[in-house]
C-alpha cells in the first residue's frame, strides 16, 4: 500500500486522538478515561447485553470484563442476567445504577459541550464542511470495518441473511418473490469444495451475504448476493462480488455467471462496472431477465 496514504492516515488518528482528549487520565475531568466512559455510554439508561457490548466495541472479553467490574465498584452499573433488560435470564447485562444515570446525563451533556468547543472557532461554513467531512469519514470507516469471510450455509446467521435475502427480493419483485419456483440452492452446493458461502459481518453482526458455486467443466455461479439497509452504499457489494470471482479463480476456474432481475437495478450496474457482459440464458429461473457472464484473469 501507498506509504503516503499509510503516513496520512496516522497523522489523522493522532490529531483525533489529541483533540477529543483520548489521551487524558481523566476524559471530560469526569475522572475516568476514556474506555470506560464509552463504556458506561454504551450501557446508556436502557441497559445492554455484555455480548452485544462485546461485539459493538470490539473488544477482548477479559478486557471488557475489567472495565465492567471498575464501573461496578464505583457504583455506576450492576451485571446481573439479561431478563432485568428485557433479554434472555441465562446471558448477562450490565444496567445503570441511580448513579450511573446520573453520570451518563453528565457525559451527554460534556460531549455536547465538546463537540461545540470543536465547531465553535470555524465559521459556519467551515463547520458544515467539517460535518461533512466527518459523516463521510465515518461511512468509511464503517465500510473498512466489515469483514468478510467463510461461513457455513447452516450457520444461524447464514440463514438469517439468506431469509433477509428473501424479504428483499419479495418487496422488490413486481410479483413477489416465492422460493419454491426459484430454482434451488442447496446447502452442500456452497461448501467446499463444491462452493463456498460468504458472510459480511460489522461488529459481528451479519450484514450481507454471498455464494459461490463451482460447477465441474462449467463456469463458476454468483449466488445469494444481498447487502443490508444499513450498509447500503459502502461498496460492500462490489466487495463480497470480488472475493467471490476471487475464490473461483485461485480454484481454477476462469468464467464466472449469475442472472438477476430487471428490478434489480443497482445491481445490474454493478455487474455491468465489474465486467460482467450479458449472455444468452443459460438456465431457466423463474425470476430472471438478465444472465451475465466474466471472465476470470488466472
Amino acid at each position: 500500500m501507498n506509504s503516503e496514504l499509510i503516513a496520512a492516515a496516522r497523522r489523522f488518528n493522532r490529531t483525533v486522538t489529541q483533540r477529543v482528549g483520548a489521551l487524558d487520565d481523566e476524559y471530560m475531568a469526569r475522572g475516568r478515561p476514556l474506555a470506560q466512559a464509552r463504556l458506561l455510554w454504551e450501557i446508556g439508561p436502557g441497559g445492554a447485553e455484555v455480548a452485544a457490548l462485546r461485539a459493538r466495541l470490539g473488544l477482548d472479553s477479559g478486557y471488557l470484563s475489567r472495565l465492567l467490574r471498575t464501573l461496578e465498584s464505583d457504583g455506576l452499573v450492576t451485571v446481573g442476567p439479561a431478563d432485568q433488560v428485557g433479554g434472555d435470564a441465562r446471558v448477562r447485562a450490565a444496567v445503570l445504577t441511580d448513579a450511573g444515570r446520573t453520570e451518563w446525563a453528565e457525559l451527554d451533556r460534556r460531549s455536547d459541550e465538546l463537540a461545540w468547543s470543536i465547531l465553535e472557532p470555524l465559521t459556519e461554513q467551515r463547520r458544515e464542511r467539517l460535518v461533512a467531512a466527518m459523516a463521510e469519514v465515518e461511512r468509511l470507516l464503517i465500510a473498512s470495518m466489515v469483514v468478510i469471510e467463510p461461513c457455513l450455509p447452516g450457520d444461524p446467521r447464514a440463514r438469517a441473511c439468506v431469509r433477509a435475502y428473501a424479504r428483499d427480493l419479495a418487496r422488490r419483485f413486481d410479483d413477489g418473490f416465492d422460493p419454491a419456483l426459484s430454482n434451488p440452492v442447496h446447502d452442500e452446493e456452497l461448501v467446499p469444495p463444491a462452493g463456498v458461502f460468504l458472510l459480511a459481518t460489522l461488529n459481528a453482526e451479519p450484514v450481507g451475504c454471498g455464494a459461490v458455486k463451482l460447477h465441474r467443466d462449467e463456469p463458476a455461479e454468483i449466488k445469494r448476493v444481498w447487502v443490508a439497509d444499513s450498509v447500503r452504499g459502502l461498496g460492500i457489494g462490489r466487495r463480497m462480488l470480488d472475493e467471490l470471482e476471487r475464490y473461483a479463480a485461485e480454484r481454477g476456474w476462469d468464467a464466472i455467471r449469475l442472472e438477476t432481475n430487471g428490478n434489480l437495478t443497482e445491481a445490474i450496474a454493478m455487474y455491468r462496472s465489474a465486467g460482467y457482459r450479458e449472455i444468452e440464458p443459460y438456465n431457466t429461473e423463474h425470476y430472471a431477465h438478465h444472465w451475465f457472464e466474466k471472465h476470470l484473469a488466472p
